[in-house]
């Protein structure tokens, strides 16, 4: 397999693994559409990806499957974490009042974005599930060829948080009324909960 091979696996590895309606993507979507500041989250969801895959290439994802506990505090510190998260958002759905709309009003500091982003990214287990999956694939392309795997998913990151990132303020427009925010929020918060539950009750 040559190395332009490997680099597109390891592209569209990469937006498989993270192009779906999760915690860290419902966060970024929302901060976007409310036109705050997403350069910084954006550039955290690209070099905490850019890192975890390479821990995963030198074979870190070995470590924490060795250390059945890291994954068991995750999960649960995680799921109560991305489940109050649901609730607030959930509260927002229901008090349209307080809604805020795509004016950039309100907007939260960006070092508390960061937090909760950072919260979002690594206090999900699947995160280091996905470490174990992400070493095993990329080394199974050779010494040589694993960073080829490993720069295909790190682009592919860039892309997309890049995209879903800048790209959902396009949709700021459609959510000038209360009642598409609380129907975003209500979206947020079904999303966020179930993973949360989902993470409380896996095994």
């Amino acid at each position: 397999m040559n190395t332009t091979t490997i680099f597109a696996t390891g592209l569209l590895t990469g937006l498989g693994l993270i192009i779906a309606i999760g915690a860290q993507n419902a966060y970024l979507l929302r901060q976007g559409l409310r036109r705050a500041p997403v350069a910084p989250l954006v550039l955290f969801c690209t070099l905490a990806d850019t890192l975890l895959a390479a821990l995963a290439v030198v074979g870190v994802g070995a470590v924490v499957t060795a250390w059945p506990a890291f994954l068991t505090v995750a999960r649960w510190g995680g799921g109560l974490f991305v489940i109050g998260y649901g609730l607030h958002a959930a509260w927002r759905a229901l008090n349209p009042g307080d809604v805020l709309t795509a004016s950039g009003a309100g907007v939260t500091s960006v070092r508390r974005s960061l937090a909760t982003m950072a919260a979002l990214t690594l206090l999900n287990p699947h995160v280091y599930l996905d470490v174990t999956l992400i070493g095993s694939i990329a080394n199974s392309h050779g010494i040589d060829g694993r960073w080829w795997f490993w720069g295909g998913m790190v682009t592919g990151s860039a892309l997309w948080f890049s995209t879903l990132g800048f790209g959902a303020r396009r949709l700021a427009p459609l959510f000038a009324r209360a009642r598409a925010w609380q129907f975003l929020d209500a979206l947020i918060a079904i999303v966020m909960i179930s993973i949360g539950v989902g993470l409380l009750v896996s095994t």
